[in-house]
């Protein structure tokens, strides 16, 4: 199994959630978890939220490229019908090589009605929009030198992006799924799977099982790399923490709703259910029990799982790598990151 990282620095403004944390600290995560071993970091955008998620994440996943030298940063997603093309195709493609080609591309249409409102656009055109959007960056990155399009929302005549991705043709493509349709799209245009952290462990099987078949369906060689699933981490040692952690699960997931559901729906949106947080969608119990879960979703055909953290986050990472890890990766995994979590010690002590 393969180890990343999902989600985002949060500054606070004015508002407490349960995971909140400034972008230093979480610039410190990130280079704590890339020392541990942990294979990447995808990114959310959002806006208009209140909760100071981030919005500019190529800004941030620049400054992230820096400070690493292995992990790979993916977005996750840039949500395409806010954004021109053409500039996104010229950001991405200076941030792979800036990082020297770590670049995943996780891409979406966006489902937040209160973020289109902000940005003065009908939620009812995201589909189009970000139809038209791929097409262009698609054209942008693989063309020889300059190209034009003639489309609906946009039009370009004779330009070329600069400067060119480092991975050729273009940085690998992720979309975020969760409907089986949506899924089969996926591996059938090409994309990279991202999985959410909110389907039970076999919801999840099933959706790989179908995400698999659809890419062998369509030619595409299939690796279980190609599918990225979110959990979120929660490690505890007594029945007190574990009532905690619940607390707190139900709480994010409270607010992620709260954030992701308009006063007013326009639309029929898969918002976070915060009755949940008692089964087994998340990492939550103590090391036994995690391994007893990673077990299944392995078994299950899942390789790569995006940890969503919380509380004590390097702490977390650490006891995570050391206690875990080793239970579900291979030997040369396992002992780099054991040589990792000494020198770690021998700093501390």
């Amino acid at each position: 199994m393969k180890f990343g990282l999902f989600g985002g620095a949060k500054v606070q403004r004015g508002a407490s959630t349960a995971d909140s944390h400034g972008y230093r600290t979480f610039i410190d995560y990130v280079k704590t978890a890339e020392a541990l071993g942990y294979e990447s970091l995808f990114m959310v955008e959002h806006h208009f939220t209140g909760q100071g998620q981030v919005s500019a994440s190529l800004n941030m996943l620049s400054y992230l490229a820096a400070c690493t030298t292995r992990m790979r940063l993916g977005t996750a997603v840039v949500v395409l019908p806010w954004h021109n093309p053409v500039l996104i195709a010229e950001q991405v493609a200076t941030l792979d090589v800036l990082s020297g080609g770590r670049v995943d591309f996780g891409v979406g249409k966006g489902y937040r009605d209160n973020e289109f409102d902000g940005f003065c656009i009908p939620i009812e055109e995201a589909t189009e929009r970000f139809d038209e959007a791929i097409e262009v960056i698609r054209k942008a990155w693989t063309s020889t030198g300059r190209f034009s399009h003639q489309g609906k929302r946009w039009r370009f005549h004779e330009v070329v992006v600069e400067p060119e991705p480092v991975q050729r043709p273009h940085p690998p493509f992720w979309m975020g799924a969760g409907s089986a349709d949506s899924i089969r799209r996926a591996a059938r245009d090409g994309y990279s799977l991202l999985l959410d952290q909110v389907a039970d462990i076999d919801e999840v099987i099933e959706k790989v099982r179908i995400y698999r078949e659809a890419c062998l369906a369509a030619g595409r060689p299939y690796s279980p790399m190609q599918v990225g699933l979110t959990r979120a981490l929660h490690i505890v040692r007594t029945e007190e923490e574990r009532a905690k952690a619940l607390a707190t699960r139900k709480e994010v997931l409270k607010t992620i709703s709260s954030i992701a559901r308009p006063l007013k729906p326009k639309t029929p949106g898969s918002y976070a259910d915060p009755n949940i947080a008692g089964d087994d969608a998340a990492l939550l119990g103590t090391p036994a029990e995690i391994i007893a879960k990673l077990r299944r979703l392995q078994a299950g055909g899942v390789e790569y799982i995006l940890l969503v953290g919380y509380g004590d986050l390097n702490r977390s990472l650490r006891e995570f790598a050391e206690e875990i890890m080793p239970h579900v990766q291979d030997s040369a995994d396992v002992q780099r990151v054991q040589h990792t979590v000494e020198q770690m010690r021998t700093a501390v002590g």
